[in-house]
């Protein structure tokens, strides 16, 4: 756009009396914050709309009477004549539109930042939460392909005494020492809690951690990946103190089941 000659127009002049609609405003606005000069001009034009406010407040300051020793007269007779009181507020009147004018419109200006700001931040989030949601799409995708492998063994872990309602499955790939644990069965572990799986031989009944099922609460699908280089005869599942244990701690054993021979 011409910069120059949208200054030139008269349109700022309207924008800051307040004499545009509110749709025009806003567009003002948007123009000022692209380009400098037009920004300059209404800041130019609002100093020049407080000082004509200032100098009107002062015409009284300069009345004959205030000039009369200057001129070396004592005294000077002045026919009166009627005054017109609309004369002397009519500078008054326009200082006062225009100064509710500039409120009014800095007023809107103000609403309107914090609505752009507004706006700014919703969409910052968004963007934060559909990157975030991609990300967690494409993990979960990749656990689903590697799921489908023919090679995984699955095995199912029932619920036990002091959760009998919990239930859980893991996929075994043996071939690759990976394990996939499906905890959608599970109850969402109590805070400074976290669920710890074992790898478990029979006989002698020896367990061997394989790992936590961490952010346990962020992970919808609640599906984990862990690494189970392990003969595994079994699996189980408990629930121990944050950072987990080097031990299992049988009465809080939510799930157990055995590897199908």
């Amino acid at each position: 756009m011409d910069v120059a000659n949208y200054i030139d127009s008269g349109i700022l002049e309207l924008y800051v009396a307040g004499q545009l609609s509110e749709k025009e405003n806003l567009e003002i606005a948007r123009l000022a914050e692209l380009h400098p000069e037009i920004k300059s001009e209404i800041e130019r034009i609002e100093e020049a709309v407080k000082s004509l406010a200032e100098n009107l407040s002062d015409v009284k300051a300069y009345s004959f009477e205030s000039i009369r020793p200057r001129l070396g007269q004592t005294e000077i007779k002045v026919e009166k004549v009627r005054p017109l009181p609309w004369l002397s507020y009519t500078g008054w009147a326009a200082a006062v539109v225009i100064g509710l004018g500039l409120f009014y419109t800095y007023q809107q200006n103000q609403e309107l930042q914090q609505v752009v700001d507004t706006r700014n931040q919703e969409l910052i989030e968004l963007k934060d939460s559909v990157s975030t949601t991609r990300e967690r799409l494409v993990e979960t995708n990749g656990l689903l392909d590697k799921l489908r492998d023919p090679d995984l063994s699955v095995i199912s872990l029932a619920g036990q005494q002091v959760s009998p309602n919990s239930y859980a499955k893991v996929y075994w790939n043996k071939e690759q020492d990976r394990v996939f644990v499906d905890a959608k069965g599970l109850p969402e572990p109590p805070r400074g809690m976290v669920y710890q799986v074992w790898s478990l031989t029979l006989n002698p009944l020896t367990p061997v951690s394989i790992g936590l099922l961490d952010e346990f609460d962020a992970n919808d699908q609640r599906l984990f990946e862990l690494a189970n280089a392990n003969e595994s005869e079994a699996f189980g599942i408990t629930l121990e103190p944050a950072g987990g244990s080097e031990g299992p701690t049988m009465e809080q054993l939510y799930a157990l089941g055995a590897v199908s021979p």
